[in-house]
């Protein structure tokens, strides 16, 4: 059984080591203001600010997760792990999207429950600390603007803190009708706004998630474009047991069976489709089993070739 690993195509770094910092920054700044928002918005009767702060929680752990999955996805293999630790970021934004489900239900609760008891709200709180979010929100976006197309997790890092900068947004809008108008029912419909936006997000993120961790084929991958890719190749006749899952957000793994009548074409045709699938479909990870076809012969006793 020969094996041959192309180690320029599945063992690069993912660029999530630089972002180190950004991390840090990113938590401490939001951790901050989520003690901030949930204490004015106590202080300010606003359920508007509370259901911010929830948000801004949320998003405080999944930059947690974010940076501990990137921190797993580089550990090396080992004989028990054999592709390492790299499912775990998928396990991140699954528990991510679990949370944040949970916690914008404990919201609308609240929202609906002031429909029928309003209470006072200090408009001048809401709109002061709101505008402290957007400044907060907006600066942790950028850190992580840069390096949004080559990681799934620091895409979803700098939408997740675009979109609370809206947010914050909506809420400043909300305390300044409050102020002109003294319409206590701005601030339960602010939160239930968030509430909806929030959730609509993070409902694809679950799918995603759910998705990712059942071994699906990934969005960015269209299987039949890959099935007709492999069968073009020269002298293969057949193409079969085609799986094609993600072994993290942000690395593609491809298993399949040529059918090769005239026997092994060689090493550099292995490494050819390796290449060819990493640089047109993103497929990092590719293993290949060649077979003649001989229809008294197994799979399992045909000859394994990896690249």
């Amino acid at each position: 059984m020969a094996h041959n690993h192309s180690q320029g195509h599945h063992g690069h770094e993912h660029g999530t080591g630089n972002y180190n910092r950004a991390f840090i920054i990113g938590i401490v700044l939001n951790m901050g203001f989520v003690i901030v928002e949930a204490v004015y918005g106590y202080l300010g009767h606003s359920v508007a600010l509370i259901a911010d702060a929830g948000h801004n929680l949320s998003d405080v752990l999944g930059l947690l997760l974010a940076w501990g999955a990137s921190v797993l996805t580089r550990r090396p293999p080992t004989g028990r792990y054999t592709y390492g630790l790299r499912r775990s970021s998928i396990l991140a934004s699954l528990i991510n999207a679990l949370v944040l489900l949970l916690a914008m239900g404990a919201i609308a609760w609240e929202a609906l429950r002031r429909f029928n008891e309003p209470s006072s709200v200090s408009g001048g709180i809401v709109i002061g600390v709101a505008v402290v979010g957007i400044i907060i929100n907006t600066v942790t976006a950028l850190m992580f603007l840069s390096g949004r197309q080559q990681d799934l997790n620091l895409r979803g890092a700098f939408l997740h803190m675009a979109a609370d900068a809206g947010v914050s947004l909506g809420v400043v809008l909300a305390g300044i009708a409050i102020v002109y108008t003294g319409w206590l029912w701005f601030d339960p419909v602010v939160s239930l706004i968030i509430v909806v936006v929030v959730v609509v997000g993070t409902w694809q993120l679950l799918k995603d998630s759910v998705n990712l961790a059942l071994d699906a084929v990934p969005d960015s991958i269209e299987p039949q474009a890959v099935q007709m890719y492999l069968a073009e190749r020269p002298s293969v006749v057949q193409v079969h047991d085609l799986h094609i899952w993600a072994m993290s957000t942000t690395e593609i793994a491809l298993t399949a069976h040529l059918v090769i009548p005239s026997g092994h074409p060689g090493d550099d045709f292995l490494f050819q489709i390796s290449k060819e699938l990493h640089d047109h479909f993103g497929i990092e990870h590719t293993t290949l089993q060649i077979e003649i076809g001989d229809p008294s012969s197994s799979c399992s006793l045909a000859q394994d070739n990896v690249v």
